[in-house]
């Protein structure tokens, strides 16, 4: 048992033994001490007075001594006012440190397979273009919350639903038709970029068009409705849900390319999926939700034939779901994805990974499922984190100025080699492993720089301080995992292997490092609570930042003693392995050498 849990059970029992009562576990606060005041746990005995009848000082100099009697794993007290404060033998420490180097997964809790599952939806990209900056947080997001939810012991299904149809669609289909001489994809072309690229003359295109039609007299507004290029978009997209031959092929073409260079993106990024929806399957079955809504009088239809949920009674706005023309919206499909999960898994919870732009959108989509009938649309969260920008600002797909995902990344890997190359670390190792270590620094540190903000908040990417070998950046840590590991190498090769118990009596640096570990399952569960890849990155970089305080101050290798040396090479193991580990939940490689 852990020694939270121990003293927890250790206070109630006081309570019962000094007093005749079991309070409310509710009233048991145990903390950790702060960093000004001595010892491991505090106890806040304000909530106990009542029932002791004595002053806060009396009540906890009781507990103190009761607990101090009681637990060999106590080894002083001391009561400022109503707070009792809990220092731990080092003995204990020296315990826990094996006890945990001896568990193979430290951290990580065995999937239950009792309980309902957990969807967690993530990278959702059009077929219009290829991924950019925005998606790799989007990605990185919902893989790394995925580990930590799965880490926490719940199963989890990771999915993807593609958006494969729709206006904007149309818009590169009528590019390439117009414009694209029968271009295909190439080796030096994705094609997500052809499509991608084909995307942007359209809007190039239009509003050349639009300014044309303005200077003519026409208002903004009359101009797009007359615009020829978005009647024949339009039109392009009826005939689509109308299952016209001709649209279909050369959609499913264009589709085909487009997947063939995500699936490449998804590699390099290391992000996969469970199972993969796509629109244009399900957006059918959200017509059908929507027609039998209308049925139920739930929804509501216009003059102009379109179907709307009217929302203002539950303030919000009505909300269109239908067009006049028949065709489907965003919201229709939506509809149709969450029916089609929820059938196809037995889920407890389903987690949209998307930007906060989409708040609204996510409330409306829950509210309309339950005023339909659907009691598991509470199952439904939006996990909304902000947007990520570029020091010179945003990113426009229109306008083709986002920053492309593959280009970031392989720019990323370069600037890592360059980097080590400047710096002579890998000098002496093989070339192969050589590119893996660029590959895994380089990503490592795009991932970590991204993973290390609170998802809630806006940020900005910037490449150069993401790749820094000091300071709170992925290399550092996974520096810290590679030092460590060519420590326990050399430590093997002198015939110096780590103890499974050791006689020696923690030092103040050793016991801090230590307690950090401890920390490690905590963290996880409350990463997973909130959902939040953050608190896991930056506990991961206290971890290496302790161990280099710890290692500037302590040898290992030329330890006092032999006893010493073991003691501190495994305290070393399991460093790297919980580094190891916790990079691991985000999706980041850490390497044996650098």
């Amino acid at each position: 048992m852990k020694i939270d849990d121990i003293l927890f059970k250790s206070v109630l029992d006081a309570c019962k033994e000094l007093y005749d009562q079991t309070p409310n576990e509710n009233l048991i606060q145990l903390q950790k001490t702060r960093k000004d005041f001595t010892g491991d746990y505090t106890l806040v005995v304000f909530p106990l007075v009542k029932m002791a009848r004595k002053s806060p000082e009396n009540t906890a100099e009781e507990i103190g001594n009761y607990l101090q009697n009681l637990l060999a794993e106590i080894e002083s007290y001391n009561v400022i006012k109503g707070f009792l404060n809990f220092t731990i033998t080092p003995e204990y420490w020296n315990n826990f440190l094996f006890e945990i180097g001896a568990e193979k997964n430290y951290g990580i809790n065995p999937i239950d397979k009792g309980k309902p599952s957990v969807m967690v939806e993530f990278s959702s990209p059009n077929t219009n273009k290829p991924l950019h900056l925005g998606h790799i947080r989007n990605n990185l997001l919902g893989y790394s919350i995925s580990n930590i939810l799965e880490a926490s012991g719940r199963k989890v299904i990771k999915v993807n639903l593609v958006n494969d149809r729709g206006i904007h669609i149309c818009k590169s289909m009528l590019a390439w038709q117009k414009a694209g001489k029968n271009e295909t994809p190439s080796e030096d072309k994705k094609g997500d970029k052809l499509v991608g690229e084909y995307y942007v003359a359209f809007d190039k295109a239009y509003k050349a068009e639009l300014a044309e039609l303005e200077k003519k007299g026409l208002s903004k507004e009359e101009a797009e409705k007359k615009s020829p290029l978005m009647l024949e978009t339009r039109e392009m997209l009826r005939k689509w849900e109308a299952g016209d031959q001709e649209v279909l092929e050369l959609w499913k073409t264009m589709n085909s390319w487009v997947y063939e260079g995500f699936d490449k993106t998804y590699k390099t990024m290391g992000v996969s999926f469970d199972k993969i929806y796509y629109e244009s399957d399900t957006y059918k079955l959200g017509k059908e939700l929507v027609e039998e809504g209308l049925k139920n009088s739930v929804l509501s239809q216009k003059s102009d034939k379109s179907i709307w949920a009217d929302l203002t009674e539950d303030g919000l706005d009505s909300k269109l779901l239908l067009r006049a023309d028949g065709t489907s919206v965003y919201m229709t499909q939506d509809l149709g994805t969450a029916r089609q999960r929820f059938k196809d898994f037995n889920i407890d919870k389903h987690i949209y990974v998307v930007g906060n732009e989409q708040n609204y959108h996510f409330q409306v989509l829950a509210l309309i499922l339950k005023k339909l009938g659907f009691e598991w649309a509470e199952k439904i969260f939006h996990l909304s984190y902000g947007m990520v920008e570029l020091p010179e600002g945003k990113m426009k797909s229109r306008e083709g100025t986002v920053v492309d995902a593959d280009d970031l990344m392989n720019d990323m890997i370069v600037t890592a080699k360059d980097m080590s190359e400047e710096m002579g670390k890998l000098s002496e190792i093989q070339e192969e492993e050589k590119e893996l270590i660029y590959r895994q620094v380089g990503l490592g540190a795009l991932k970590y720089f991204i993973l290390k903000v609170d998802p809630k908040k806006n940020m900005t990417f910037n490449p150069t301080e993401s790749i820094d070998f000091n300071g709170n950046t992925g290399p550092f840590i996974q520096y810290t995992h590679a030092r460590i590991r060519s420590i326990l190498r050399k430590a093997e090769a002198e015939g110096v292997i780590s103890s499974n118990s050791s006689d020696h009596k923690p030092e103040e640096k050793e016991i801090s490092l230590i307690k950090l570990l401890f920390d490690f399952p905590d963290i996880i569960e409350s990463s997973a609570r909130e959902m939040s890849p953050a608190l896991i990155a930056n506990y991961m970089y206290e971890i290496a930042k302790e161990f280099n305080q710890f290692y500037h101050d302590h040898s290992i290798l030329k330890a006092e003693s032999e006893t010493i040396k073991e003691f501190r090479l495994a305290l070393a193991e399991v460093c790297s392995h919980v580094i190891k580990s916790g990079m691991g939940l985000l999706g980041i490689e850490v390497p044996e050498r650098m």
